[in-house]
């Protein structure tokens, strides 16, 4: 996600400001830029691009000043430019901000009506005249409150007045923020790692807090202005365990963000009481959607596996066919697409070179062309008819994680536009769908509580060299996830099945030393399940059972068992998926291999 860093002290700010920006460079980020107050006016610096980019620019411009906020953006709303950079000032306001305005485009039209002139494609830009409206009758932390009260979203923020050079004013709601204490200053920032190397005191701030720094002090209270005390913690890691937030690696830290992430890709597209979605990038009519006859979904690796649950749930809910293929495949069997289809390219990076292929295939063929993805104009969604970005962030671990949830998030969601646009989803099951995906983080909050559970099970299992993974339905994609998954980082043999396929060829593999992975559910299939663990425990194999807490018949079958919460079936597939990658990071762990990069792999495969 975006960084954050402000000062307030007696040393020159920039030099400060560009060192945490430069330690929060491992969150990934497509812009950045500085303000620094100098005691008479806020002289701002951005740039599209690396903080390299902005140092030369410093190289022959001066930012003088005590006081000072910077920023690296990812970019969410408008593609990385200097006018989309942060800060954005109106008036007398300058503020950087981290996380999703909601309803920006409502706050926007009204702004504009009042005269209010916009100069980006920026939710954030919002933030700057909502507290500009208010600042000329009222100090700034007072303006800031007044401002947040009208919006819904997330956020993390910093903001200057030209009017009061001597203070900060910070606030958050579902976006990190802490506190940094000094001795004469005080600093802010959106993660530790940017401000170890001032202070090992920090105050995190939570929901709902509001806070104003100067040199001198820190005062935090709520929106309403009630005063309130936070405790003050000493952060004694190194650089590096800081990056990490504390965890052993990356991996480890983006499954721990996956409620987050999935929260943030969801936060302003469900319209609960129209029981439908929102979907600006999408770019397609009601009347478009409508009438396409067939979806065809284009994708690699584990987004070749969000793809297939998409099938589940496009069917599912807009009763369209849909077929999955492998990417790299795509274009080289003479593909028999074109008008009336809709090809759906899904790509983390946007970079991926035979994912890209595939959708100029489709194009050329006469398809219309959709793109999932997790970087704002990447090559994949600068090609595409229309757009469905997911708001994982950046993701530093090559083996996908948060994006794959947020994938499937972001098809759920197309799904559901698609059956209101075909009327096959009545208000009422569409109402349902909805209210269990926006509980979905929760849900993964739940499983992720449970780790002990699964790191003992992946100690029992560490040394064992065949997994089988099975599933059916639309958790039939998450076994060759799990699968996928342990290969990458462990580099022990497994294989992903449909439970019904056992008996046409895998089962020949169960013995004593293969361990079988089941996500056995209770639900259409469960029976089902438990006949195929019954076969494999006659052949002596280990089965690792993945079902809801107290299922005593799931529990006879299996030699350990992992509890998951009770989720619709469409649900499911992002719910189960924790403990594969759990069960994986933990193997791995224990073999001491480098999780984050394993061997032979690379994050963004831009080569066919």
């Amino acid at each position: 996600m975006c960084g954050i860093v402000g000062y307030a002290g007696p040393r020159e700010a920039t030099p400060i400001l560009m060192e945490g920006l430069s330690r929060l460079e491992y969150r990934g980020y497509d812009s950045a830029g500085l303000a620094v107050h100098d005691g008479a006016d806020i002289r701002i610096l951005r740039s599209p691009g690396k903080l390299a980019r902005l140092a030369g620019l410093l190289e022959g411009r001066q930012l003088p000043g005590t006081l000072g906020i910077g920023h690296t953006r990812w970019a969410t709303h408008g593609p990385p430019s200097e006018q989309n950079a942060h800060p954005h000032a109106s008036g007398d306001v300058v503020l950087v901000h981290n996380g999703i305005l909601e309803n920006h485009a409502e706050l926007r039209r009204a702004l504009e009506k009042k005269g209010r002139r916009f100069t980006s494609q920026t939710d954030t830009e919002v933030f700057a005249h909502l507290i500009d409206e208010e600042l000329g009758r009222r100090p700034l932390e007072q303006a800031v409150a007044r401002a947040l009260a009208r919006v819904r979203g997330t956020y993390a923020l910093a903001v200057l007045s030209r009017r009061e050079p001597d203070r900060i004013v910070v606030a958050r709601s579902s976006s990190p923020l802490v506190l940094g204490l000094g001795r004469g200053e005080n600093l802010v920032a959106s993660d530790i790692p940017a401000l170890l190397g001032h202070t090992r005191d920090f105050v995190f701030l939570e929901d709902g807090d509001l806070a104003v720094l100067t040199a001198a002090r820190v005062e935090i209270r709520t929106l309403a202005g009630e005063p309130v005390a936070r405790p003050t913690r000493r952060i004694d890691w190194s650089p590096l365990m800081a990056e990490k937030g504390g965890h052993k690696h990356f991996m480890h830290k983006e499954i721990h963000e996956q409620p987050r992430a999935l929260a943030d890709t969801l936060t302003g597209r469900i319209l609960h009481g129209r029981a439908d979605v929102r979907l600006d990038d999408l770019r397609f009519e009601a009347a478009e959607l409508k009438a396409l006859g067939r979806v065809v979904i284009a994708a690699c690796g584990t987004s070749y596996h969000a793809g297939l649950v998409a099938k589940f749930l496009i069917e599912w809910f807009a009763r369209l066919p849909v077929e999955v293929d492998l990417a790299s495949e795509f274009r080289y069997r003479r593909p028999v697409v074109g008008k009336g289809d809709l090809l759906v390219a899904i790509s983390q990076s946007g970079e991926t070179a035979d994912t890209l292929a595939a959708l100029r295939e489709a194009k050329r063929l006469g398809a219309r062309t959709l793109a999932v993805c997790n970087a704002v104009d990447a090559s994949i969604p600068r090609a595409a008819d229309g757009v469905l970005y997911t708001h994982a962030g950046p993701e530093i671990g090559v083996a996908s994680t948060k994006a794959f949830v947020t994938q499937i998030g972001a098809l759920f969601l197309l799904a559901v536009r698609l059956g209101r646009a075909r009327r096959k989803l009545s208000p009422e099951e569409a109402g349902r769908q909805l209210e269990a995906l926006a509980g979905a983080p929760e849900l993964l909050e739940a499983v992720l509580r449970d780790e002990a559970r699964i790191e003992a099970v992946a100690r029992a299992y560490a040394q064992t060299r065949d997994f089988l993974y099975i599933a059916r339905g639309a958790n039939y994609p998450i076994a060759l996830e799990g699968a996928l998954k342990l290969k990458e980082i462990s580099y022990i043999h497994a294989e992903g099945y449909p439970a019904g396929e056992m008996k046409h060829g895998p089962i020949a593999l169960i013995d004593e030393h293969v361990a079988v992975v089941a996500v056995a559910c209770q639900g259409e299939s469960y029976e089902k399940m438990l006949s195929n663990l019954a076969e494999v425990r006659a052949r002596e194999g280990q089965v690792i059972a993945i079902g809801q807490a107290g299922d005593e018949q799931l529990g006879a079958l299996a030699q350990h068992q992992i509890h998951v919460p009770r989720a619709l079936p469409s649900v499911a597939p992002m719910v189960n998926v924790l403990p594969m990658q759990l069960l994986a990071y933990h193997i791995a762990d224990f073999h001491g291999t480098d999780v984050d990069q394993p061997r032979n792999l690379a994050k963004s495969v831009t080569v066919e």
